[in-house]
């Protein structure tokens, strides 16, 4: 799905602070959206917990940093860090140049999906709509 320049893989699910979560076999795997990646610019630097970490939803799993700005990643659900991408250590430029794929950022355990996942954007139309809005914040 394309919404205004921005790439958005149908069968996902898109939190508020612009990070994906991909249901694999009763685990999440999660990454940056397009939209993120575009905003940051050229990212420089990820710093991911490690696994057996227990992270709550809109707490840190880690953060990027550009040239001249260093954020958090917020986890999108709850749970245990179970394998983090080692891989943007090296090559950060993957949060960049794959989202979607090779710049995964952390694959969780969650512990309370069922509830947490109402908070996910998984309907076209809402993500649309506020994807719209947030380029209208942050393109002034």
């Amino acid at each position: 799905m394309k919404i205004l320049d921005y790439e958005f893989p149908e069968g996902l699910l898109y939190s508020r602070d612009h990070l994906w979560v991909k249901v694999e076999d009763g685990k999440v795997r999660v990454g940056i959206t397009d939209f993120a990646q575009k905003m940051a610019g050229d990212i420089v630097f990820a710093r991911i917990m490690p696994k057996g970490r227990q992270v709550r939803m809109g707490q840190p799993l880690g953060t990027m940093e550009t040239g001249k700005w260093v954020g958090p990643l917020k986890s999108p659900v709850s749970g245990t860090i179970i394998e983090s991408n080692t891989a943007l250590r090296m090559q950060p430029k993957l949060l960049n140049t794959d989202p979607y794929g090779e710049g995964w950022v952390a694959v969780l355990e969650p512990s309370n999906f069922e509830e947490e996942k109402k908070h996910l954007i998984s309907d076209f139309e809402e993500l649309k709509k506020f994807i719209e809005e947030e380029e209208a914040k942050y393109k002034k």
